[in-house]
């Protein structure tokens, strides 16, 4: 069902847009202020590549702290069913891993082998309030926005698969659009999805009023007052 939600039209805008562009954007659809589903907290990003990561949730919760209480079968049997719903649809989609150990995260479970291994599955990236190593050797063009570096990857093991997950105080269920970039994620409601390209181009067209004008040479305050009373009437 969630891959009928978006076209290839809007996922190509999605993708040319920074996310605090679509949080902008989600207001405009939405008639008002205070969108909220959002991370806090500053997080760090695999690379300095601009494009973001845009997709449905795939999602799972982790530990890595301490060494798991079950036994390695049900610990291996679990690792292939995680493998196996990331192989799965829909398309696109970004892997969402909790790491249930935050704030005291000591086990990166990205680096080079799981970013090249959900590369291949058809992944687009990954958003993890955990570690990420391995800097300089991740799939290529496949962006991890998390919320530290190490160097261990500790007991990592995986917890729960296809759950609600809690990244930096944003709320995930499986199948969320996700929108993230170097500035965080955001959760774009599904009842927006089809509004948001209209959104999207009626936010730059009102950033304009100001951007068009500040570029110009002849740029002053009374040019910014008179572009800054357009855009108070056509923005959120």
């Amino acid at each position: 069902m969630a891959k009928e939600l978006i076209d290839s039209e809007l996922l190509k805008l999605l993708h040319s847009v920074d996310t605090p562009t679509v949080c902008n954007a989600i207001e405009v659809a939405q008639g008002r202020r205070g969108f909220s589903d959002f991370t806090r907290g500053t997080m760090i990003y695999s690379t300095s590549q601009t494009t973001p990561m845009v997709g449905f949730a795939k999602t799972a919760k982790i530990a890595a702290l301490n060494p798991p209480t079950e036994s390695q079968e049900i610990i291996q049997s679990r690792r292939m069913d995680y493998y196996r719903y990331m192989s799965e649809a829909p398309r696109p989609a970004v892997a969402v891993i909790e790491d249930i150990d935050y704030p005291d995260c000591i086990g990166a479970y990205w680096g080079e082998i799981n970013t090249k291994v959900h590369k291949g599955f058809g992944i687009s990236g990954a958003l993890t309030n955990g570690v990420f190593r391995d800097l300089g050797d991740h799939a290529k063009d496949f962006p991890v926005l998390g919320g530290s570096i190490g160097p261990s990857h500790g007991f990592v093991h995986v917890l729960e698969i296809e759950t609600e997950v809690n990244v930096f105080g944003l709320r995930i269920a499986p199948n969320d659009l996700i929108h993230a970039d170097q500035h965080g994620a955001v959760v774009i409601p599904s009842s927006l999805i089809n509004a948001l390209q209209d959104a999207v181009q009626k936010l730059l067209k009102a950033e304009s009023m100001i951007l068009e004008p500040a570029g110009k040479k002849d740029f002053n305050f009374e040019t910014f007052r008179e572009a800054w009373r357009n855009y108070e009437k056509s923005r959120t």
